[in-house]
Parts: C-alpha cells; structure tokens; sequence
C-alpha cells in the first residue's frame, strides 16, 4: 500500500521531524509512506495570496504520483471518528494504488485544488498549524492501520 503525503512547507523544527517519523517507523511494512514536501512561495514577493496559492498547487500537481486518490486536509472538509478513517482508507487502498494526502502552507490550498480532490477531509475544525497537521496526520494514519490490523492501539 503506498501513500504520500506532499505537504507545502520545509525546514521544519526538530520536534515536528521527529514526531512524524516516530509514527512513521511504526507503521507495518506493508505500508510505504512517503514524504513530499513542496517549497513554499515566499510571501514578500509582492503577489497576492490567490497568486501564491496557484504557484503552490501547480507544484504540488506537479508532485502527485499518477493514479492515486488525492485527498485534501482543510479545516471545512468532512471530520470523521477514528473508525471512519480507518474504513475510508481501507476502501480508498481497494479502489486505487495510492493514496496522496495533500497539506497546504500558512495560507491553506488553492481552491482549484480542493475541487480536484476525491475528498476534503478535516483533522479537526480547529485551525492547527501547518507543520503539526503531518504529525496528527501521521499518527492518525497508524491509528487507522493498527484498527484495520486489530491492533490495541485504539481503544473504544
């Protein structure tokens, strides 16, 4: 099963590397996750934000493997249970060969973005920082492996 994660942003602190790969070790095997990091336009070059959004998005399109689902994080998009997460991505990895999670920068997606994607799904309804979405993301992605696993991890 592979699954990508192409996320605006780097250099991110240690904290947040470090977190992320804690729960990436943990996943099975079988499981290939990779980390896409897209360069951030810089926001002192006079554009506007809809223009930074649209320079962003070309490069993550540009980053998306063939043939997978792409699924969009934004705080608007669908909240689900840790249950429902597991089954979606038990279906999305029976219906496709990939699974591309994408994670805008400071500023979100580009609309044209979101309307591309096969889903729009909310970690929450809080706005959370951009760098530590891939860290719940990651950990959230465990979780989900390790209930359709019949791991202990999650407790009901």
């Amino acid at each position: 099963m592979k699954v990508f994660i192409i996320a605006v942003g780097n250099k991110m602190p240690s904290w947040i590397q470090q977190g992320f790969n804690e729960y990436i070790k943990r996943l099975p095997h079988e499981i290939s996750l990779q980390l896409i990091e897209i360069r951030p336009e810089k926001r002192s070059s006079g554009k506007t934000i809809e223009q930074l959004l649209c320079s962003e998005s070309e490069r993550i399109l540009a980053a998306l493997p063939t043939a997978c689902r792409m699924i969009v994080l934004d705080e608007h998009g669908s909240q689900w249970t840790t249950l429902e997460f597991s089954r979606a991505i038990n279906q999305w990895l029976l219906d496709s060969s990939a699974i591309a999670f994408v994670i805008g920068g400071a500023d979100g997606l580009h609309s044209s973005l979101k309307r591309a994607a096969h889903k729009t799904f909310a970690l929450s309804h809080l706005t959370l920082p951009h760098a530590m979405v891939r860290v719940v993301l990651a950990e959230q992605l465990y979780r989900a492996v390790s209930v359709l696993q019949g791991h202990p991890y999650h407790r009901n």
